[in-house]
């Protein structure tokens, strides 16, 4: 059976001639979503879904244009929608460590705001005017003066009586005395003691009665100043109310169908009006500009702390929070220093990309979100309860000491779109029992798309369009079917076309600047093959240095020649976004033994689970091949020779299997041949991952040490199509200096690499002994007859 591929199986190439296209400038720029439309249709349904709990996780591979679509339809969509009301917080009068939230129409907070910051630079111009004025300084006047008569008419009325009765009332330092007089003059207390008796007692008694009276008197003085200061007062708000009212009522007229304006506006009357000093500027502060004095902290209590504003026809509103703490979302209280204390009030309030969201769409890293404390239980609470809560995080952590604001919660009405990898998807589908109920719709990004006739059609207005996009030179067809091979090439599959837009209009740009650099008007195959090159070649530092070992022959691979118990198989390097295969040498030994099957790789504790999986395979498919009727006496090992890091895959499990019945039969292999394939109980080659890179290593190796014809490569017949290989590898097959061989059965293989019949079973399970299965089955029989002498007579 012939297993050798032709140069067209191992480069399927693309060809555009029956689209009778030159160049890219006869197509058309494609704007529709290439290959996603089950992404775009989850997109779609969450956005239009209006229950609660519709938010969207979007997941696909880094490079797929999975924000760029979900950004174009979201902005699209809500350009199209109403802006939401304008969110603001004011002074709470009765309680001012809860913060009243106030909403309304688009654009309006701020034109309140204005409009109020207006009104105090009038009121600090209006009022210490208005008490300036004649007439209010007249009025004070007018009151002052009846309180200083009225006092002055009582203690007249009562020195008068007393006058009648003999007695002065004398005012000193320390108040008002009565006492009798004589000529004119107070007497003396020697004058009084002469007086006769009976004149002594009627001016006790009269003194006495004159002392009731004016203690009377002296108490309804603080009574008269008490109404006089009432009286002031009363004509001070009236005053005030004279400038303020006129203000006021043209704000509620302005504002007369926001019953939340009118309600503040009222507050702010009557704090007016019992605070009208802060109004009267001190000494210094006469100094300092209008507009300035309006901007103090003593009438903060009086503006509207727009926390969230929004244009008449801005449209809903579309946040992308690329820093998603926990503060970033929910919002924060913010403090102010002044000698030596900090300090808040409701207009430190800062918004968090939820309340700058809110009535749109919020976008978030779901892997920066998740990396934040709090800050996905803090977003998972405003979705639950439908509104935002400013909470300190030291009080979410338990340990606030310090008094804060307690701003009222403000409604939430928000379509979140996460963005991350599947796996962060599927872990918080498993572990978080809310996130299921929160985020009810998936959008899956595909990687690839089908390489049929209509998706070549709409690949390629793709393609014209990140070259419009990009403002590069033009393609000719020679490079398009360049572009879409290196496309199949990306996706290890050549009946696929890649999605990774990243990828692709890296590539266009780079070839599009070799053109310019060559002084070509359009980008030909050429320049393509040279932008893959020189990626390549910027990231092939390392394997440049593995290549070397091996020429050196430090790393020993041998290309030439027979060899028993030993094989080159094949391993693929993944360095961030660039891969390259490299051979590696395989040996095994076997022995009589007890059919333990020894993986050195394993024992070392350098093999992963899939390549322990893989030799633990091989000692199964030994055992029903070769010893179905007898134990297997048989203990062996396989190893990587020279491998210092971590083996991992099962890709090595056909050329491992191999190498072992070389070992056990005596029967040499091939060197020139480098194997890639895993191999299953029944005997057949399974398909394996990076298969070009794995052919491209192995004839590099080939060809710096001199084609011959003899070397080449064998792999699994199931990834035939996945075949998309240098030009050079072509070249040398198609010239009969390289071949690549395609296999399916392990009885392929072993003919391939022994150069000798594989042999078939007969009925009762035997092969014929000149046939390497059979050389292998009559080695493990005698091995057994081996042991079992060895183990001497059975016992009853």
């Amino acid at each position: 059976m012939d297993t050798r591929l032709t140069p067209e199986q191992l480069r399927h190439g693309c060809d555009l001639t029956p689209f009778g296209i030159k160049s890219s400038a006869d197509l058309s720029p494609d704007q529709s979503v290439l290959g996603q439309g089950r992404a775009l249709d989850a997109i779609q349904f969450s956005i239009g879904m209006d229950h609660q709990g519709y938010n969207l996780f979007v997941s696909g591979s880094t490079g797929v244009g999975k924000r760029e679509l979900v950004s174009r339809i979201i902005s699209a969509e809500a350009a199209s929608g109403e802006a939401p009301h304008d969110c603001c917080y004011i002074h709470n009068f009765d309680r001012p460590n809860q913060p009243t939230t106030l909403i309304l129409p688009q654009a309006t907070g701020q034109r309140l705001h204005n409009d109020l910051r207006r009104l105090i630079e009038v009121l600090l111009l209006r009022i210490p005017a208005q008490f300036k004025s004649d007439e209010y300084r007249s009025q004070l006047q007018a009151l002052n003066d009846e309180f200083q008569q009225r006092e002055e008419m009582g203690f007249k009325a009562l020195g008068q009586k007393a006058h009648e009765l003999g007695i002065a009332l004398v005012r000193t330092p320390g108040g008002y005395t009565l006492g009798p007089v004589h000529d004119g003059k107070l007497m003396t207390p020697d004058a009084f003691k002469q007086l006769p008796d009976a004149e002594r007692e009627r001016i006790k008694q009269a003194i006495d009665t004159l002392n009731e009276e004016l203690t009377e008197l002296v108490h309804e003085v603080p009574r008269m100043h008490q109404e006089h200061q009432a009286r002031i007062r009363e004509l001070e708000q009236d005053t005030t109310r004279g400038v303020i009212d006129p203000a006021l009522n043209n704000l509620r007229q302005t504002y007369g169908s926001h019953a939340g304006v009118l309600a503040f506006l009222d507050t702010i009357h009557q704090d007016m009006i019992e605070n009208v000093d802060d109004f009267m500027p001190g000494e210094e502060e006469d100094r300092i500009p209008l507009h300035k004095r309006a901007r103090s902290a003593r009438f903060r209590r009086y503006q509207v702390n727009v926390l969230v504003g929004h244009a008449d026809n801005g449209g809903a509103p579309v946040v992308f929070e690329d820093i998603p703490s926990y503060q970033n979302l929910v919002g924060r209280v913010e403090y102010e220093a002044h000698m030596g204390t900090l300090t808040t009030d409701f207009s430190l309030i800062q918004p968090g990309a939820l309340h700058r969201a809110n009535g749109g769409y919020l976008i978030v890293d779901a892997q920066k979100l998740l990396a934040f404390p709090f800050a996905w239980e803090g977003l998972k609470r405003a979705l639950r309860n439908r509104e935002v809560r400013i909470d300190p995080l030291e009080k979410i952590y338990g340990i606030s000491g310090t008094r804060s604001l307690e701003p009222e919660p403000v409604p939430l009405d928000v379509r979140v779109i996460l963005i991350g990898e599947r796996r962060l998807y599927y872990l918080l589908k498993q572990y978080d029992p809310e996130f299921a109920t929160l985020f009810k719709v998936y959008a899956d990004f595909a990687e690839g798309l089908d390489r049929t006739r209509e998706n070549l059609d709409s690949y390629l207005g793709l393609i014209t369009l990140l070259i419009r996009e990009e403002g590069l030179t033009h393609f000719e067809r020679g490079a398009l079917e360049a572009v879409i091979e290196q496309s199949s090439r990306q996706m290890d599959d050549s009946d696929k076309l890649s999605l990774n837009r990243g990828q692709l209009l890296d590539l266009l740009r780079e070839a599009s600047f070799w053109a310019l650099r060559q002084g070509a008007s359009l980008a030909s195959r050429e320049h393509v093959d040279k932008a893959i090159a020189q990626q390549r070649y910027r990231s092939s530092q390392y394997a440049e240095l593995l290549q070397e070992q091996i020429e050196r022959g430090t790393l020993m691979i041998s290309t030439t020649g027979q060899a028993i118990g030993q094989a080159n198989g094949l391993s693929v390097f993944q360095l961030g976004d660039q891969r390259f295969g490299k051979p590696g040498r395989i040996t095994a030994t076997a022995r009589i033994g007890s059919g333990r099957m020894l993986d050195i790789e394993r024992e070392t504790k350098l093999g992963g689970p899939l390549h322990s999986k893989g030799v633990l395979i091989l000692s199964a498919c030994i055992g029903a091949r070769y010893t179905r009727h007898q134990p297997l006496s048989l203990n062996a090992s396989l190893v990587f020779e020279q491998s210092y890091g971590p083996v991992d895959g099962d890709s090595a499990s056909a050329i491992e299997l191999c190498v072992l019945l070389s070992a056990i039969s005596g029967l040499p292999i091939k060197q020139s041949l480098a194997v890639t394939g895993s191999v299953n109980q029944q005997g057949e080659i399974q398909a394996i991952g990076g298969v070009n890179e794995k052919i491209e290593g192995f004839f590099e190796l080939c060809h710096a040490r001199g084609l011959d014809g003899s070397q080449g490569v064998i792999i699994p017949a199931a990834n035939e199509p996945h075949l998309t290989l240098d030009p050079a590898v072509v070249d040398a097959c198609r010239d009969g200096l390289f071949s690549v061989h395609a296999v399916s059965t392990l009885d392929e293989l072993i003919e391939l690499l022994f150069d000798r019949d594989a042999g078939q079973a007969d009925s009762e399970g035997r092969y014929s002994p000149a046939t390497v299965n059979g050389c292998v089955q009559m080695q493990l029989q005698d091995w057994a007859e081996q042991a079992r002498h060895l183990a001497g007579p059975a016992r009853d």
